[in-house]
């Protein structure tokens, strides 16, 4: 994180990929199998477009705000994602690897840009055979395609155009978009997801600025020369709430029937505790989990914006009028969250008097400046088990798809191909219990993704650190992959193995 500065590293962090220290309660001896879970229950894993495929320039495919962003210098390490793990080239050896380690579905972006290279007007031929190819390979091999709409990747010339999602032109043409995923896809396509994490993209792009397309005010942002971190968040989550559910109601009157599939949409799922046991430090967890997930998962079930939201954030926070209410509310089948562990937080209510206010003033909390911990050392899957707790309390019990959870490790520049992450094996096989227990305590929750697939380029590290079970060798041109024990223990479990304690030397199992 030495690409930003020492104030805002910890804060963009903590939005983004929080890891905070976490004493985990005494673990359970009970070997689990797959066989445990409800039938049906989904075990895959994941990537996204732009993090993934490469050929940037390739077949028609024109730039978005992260290729501009990238090669503008301003992520880690100055890495682009031009050619990262090239699936692009290489889909039909990553098929083979997954349905070797026997997943029964495959999480993946289009990427729009690539599909309507400008944004609006014409298809890109070589765009619809890719991913027709890539869909077609996954359904060969028995494995289940579930599509995010939008990851990230907006075309650059829509950006320039109007401002991207500042304008509420964004909600026609992305709906316009979402239209030709559907007709050419969704014969084979069963599970869409319209957004991915648009609780966090409006923080990074839109309040602090360290993410494209970097707008935002001073005091609140990162070498800020635009925008206004006050207002545009809210506007922009309110432009993508529109988005979904215009997409959802295209979906559900146009395709659902004949097609006979499901939609929702990804959120990322921080999971906020009070970093004391004080009265004012507890309300302000609940506060900072209604500004995150409650941003969305209230309009999305209850029909507005949380009360807490409304009363701090003020006319800042737009309105609905009655006919796009009827749109929003309910307007999904199902819910991802994308979840890796919890963050602390501490009330600090004197920001409700500063006259400007972002994000992070209007909810009214600081976080903890507590080390960050190296996965291999520790996991907390009982967060989890309290994120899905509440959504059933709070939002009616959605069915949820746990879309992304995982372990990171930092690169080896030695090059080692041989990586020996049982501490990657170990934090999953917490997760999926902790899934397991959930789903016997009610949680309606339906499917488990372990990011990542492989190694890939990470918007938050560039290639410094990876969350792939299989790695890849990035200084290789044919841009090897070697499967790690990660791979081999996952697919072990997938297989009927049970799921008992990873032996970590020098470390105490915990759950």
């Amino acid at each position: 994180m030495s690409w930003l500065p020492a104030t805002r590293a910890l804060s963009c962090v903590v939005l983004l990929l929080l890891l905070v220290v976490a004493v985990a309660p005494p673990a359970s001896a009970a070997a689990i199998t797959r066989g445990d879970f409800p039938t049906g229950f989904v075990f895959g894993t994941g990537s996204s477009a732009y993090q993934i495929e490469g050929a940037v320039a390739e077949d028609g495919r024109k730039p978005s705000i992260w290729d501009t962003f990238t090669h503008s210098g301003y992520s880690p390490g100055g890495a682009t994602a031009d050619v990262t793990a090239d699936q692009y080239h290489k889909y039909k050896e990553d098929v083979k690897l997954l349905s070797e380690m026997g997943v029964d579905a495959y999480r993946f972006s289009i990427a729009w840009p690539r599909l309507i290279p400008d944004g609006r007007g014409a298809v890109n031929a070589k765009g619809l055979e890719y991913y027709n190819n890539l869909i077609n390979e996954l359904l060969r091999h028995g494995i289940q395609p579930h599509v995010t709409v939008y990851h990230f990747d907006l075309p650059q010339a829509l950006q320039d155009e109007y401002n991207g999602m500042l304008s509420r032109k964004f909600i026609d043409d992305y709906t316009v978009y979402a239209d030709v995923c559907f007709k050419n896809f969704g014969d084979r396509v069963k599970y869409w997801s319209t957004l991915n994490e648009p609780n966090i993209e409006p923080i990074g792009g839109y309040d602090q600025g360290f993410f494209p397309p970097q707008r935002c005010s001073l005091p609140f942002g990162i070498s800020c020369n635009n925008g206004n971190s006050t207002t545009e968040p809210y506007i922009v989550t309110h432009h993508l709430l529109l988005a979904h559910a215009s997409a959802v109601s295209l979906y559900k009157e146009k395709y659902q029937d004949k097609q006979g599939g499901k939609i929702g949409l990804t959120l990322l799922g921080s999971w906020n505790k009070p970093a004391t046991q004080t009265p004012e430090d507890i309300a302000a967890a609940a506060r900072m989990n209604d500004f995150h997930i409650g941003w969305y998962m209230h309009p999305l079930v209850h029909g507005d914006y949380p009360p807490v939201m409304r009363k701090n954030v003020g006319s800042r926070l737009p309105s609905f009028t009655a006919e796009e209410l009827k749109r929003v509310l309910g307007s999904f089948d199902f819910v991802g969250f994308n979840h890796y562990a919890a963050s602390y937080v501490k009330a600090d209510l004197s920001k409700l008097d500063q006259k400007l206010r972002d994000y992070m003033g209007d909810a009214a909390v600081r976080f903890e400046s507590v080390p960050f911990f190296d996965l291999k050392n520790q996991s907390s899957p009982w967060v989890l088990r309290e994120m899905l707790e509440h959504l059933q309390v709070k939002y009616k019990n959605p069915v949820v798809m746990i879309h992304e959870n995982g372990a990171a490790s930092v690169a080896d520049p030695s090059g080692d191909k041989a990586l020996d992450d049982e501490f990657r094996s170990r934090y999953l096989q917490d997760y999926i219990e902790a899934t397991l227990q959930s789903s016997r305590n009610g949680s309606n929750v339906q499917g488990y993704f372990v990011w990542s697939f492989v190694d890939m380029f990470e918007f938050l590290f560039g290639y410094r650190m990876g969350f792939g079970l299989y790695g890849v060798d990035f200084n290789s041109e044919e841009r090897t992959r070697y499967r790690r024990h990660s791979a081999k223990w996952y697919a072990g479990f997938l297989r009927g193995g049970e799921l008992r304690p990873v032996a970590v030397p020098g470390q105490a199992y915990s759950q």
